[in-house]
C-alpha cells in the first residue's frame, strides 16, 4: 500500500523496500509460463500507469522493489542508498510510463536497465566525492574510504556531501565551475580549458587555488 505523503507529481511516496518481500519473491519458482504472464501483466500495469492509474503502480511496485532493491546494493553496497535508488527508479517509471515499447524488452529488463545506469551514475560520483575530498582534507578521511562501494565509506561521503556542497559554494565563480568541471564531471583540465576557452595555466591556477580554499574551510565543517 502507498503512504500517504505526495510528491509535487501527485503520486504518493511508496514504502522501503522490506526484506521479507524480497525474501518471498526469492521462494517462488515460476516456470516459463508465468514467467512470460508476469511479463504480461507488469506491461499491462505500465500501460495503466500511463493513463495514471497510482494502484498499477502500487502493485507494479510489490512486485519488482525487492529484485530491484537486490541489483541495487550488489552495486552500491549501502543498504539506505539502495531504497533512495529503488524510490528513485519508480518515480521515474511514473513519469516515463508513456513511452515503454514492449518490443524492447520486459518491463522488469527496463527497470533494472534504468537501476544499473543510475548505480553507475552514484559510483562515479562517489568516486570523484572522494577525490575531491583526499585533495582537499586528505586527513579528515577515514581509512575504510576507497571511493568504491564500501559501506562505512560510502556512509561517511554522504554525510560529507553536504559540507562540501557548501564549502563549494562559497568559492568564487569561477574557481567552482573549474573543480566542479574537473572532479564531478570528469573532465581534464585541458577539456576545461577547451570548453571555457580559457589558457590551460588559468584553469590550473583556478584548480589550485579552489582546492587551497577548500583545505581552509572543509575541515571546520567535517
Amino acid at each position: 500500500m502507498l503512504l500517504v505523503s505526495e510528491f509535487s507529481c501527485g503520486i504518493s511516496v511508496l514504502p522501503p523496500v522490506r526484506r521479507e518481500s524480497f525474501c518471498r519473491s526469492r521462494m517462488r519458482a515460476p516456470n516459463e509460463t508465468s514467467s512470460e504472464e508476469r511479463g504480461a501483466e507488469q506491461a499491462r500495469l505500465i500501460a495503466a500507469m500511463a493513463k495514471g492509474d497510482k494502484a498499477a503502480l502500487s502493485t507494479l511496485y510489490d512486485q519488482l522493489s525487492g529484485p530491484l532493491y537486490s541489483l541495487a546494493m550488489r552495486m552500491l553496497g549501502d543498504a539506505a542508498e539502495s531504497q533512495d535508488l529503488v524510490q528513485d527508479i519508480f518515480l521515474q517509471l511514473w513519469q516515463t510510463a508513456d513511452t515503454y515499447d514492449t518490443s524492447r524488452g520486459s518491463v522488469f529488463s527496463w527497470s533494472a536497465t534504468l537501476i544499473r545506469n543510475r548505480a553507475i551514475d552514484r559510483i562515479r560520483m562517489r568516486q570523484r566525492r572522494s577525490e575531491l575530498l583526499a585533495n582537499a582534507a586528505p586527513d579528515l578521511q577515514p581509512a575504510s574510504l576507497t571511493g568504491a562501494a564500501d559501506s562505512a565509506g560510502s556512509l561517511w561521503l554522504r554525510e560529507k556531501a553536504e559540507a562540501v556542497r557548501q564549502a563549494l559554494d562559497e568559492l568564487p565563480p569561477d574557481q567552482q565551475q573549474a573543480i566542479e568541471f574537473a572532479y564531478f564531471s570528469g573532465l581534464t583540465q585541458q577539456e576545461i580549458a577547451t570548453r571555457l576557452n580559457e589558457p590551460l595555466g588559468t584553469i590550473k591556477a583556478r584548480i589550485r587555488r579552489g582546492l587551497l580554499k577548500l583545505k581552509e574551510s572543509l575541515p571546520h565543517r567535517l
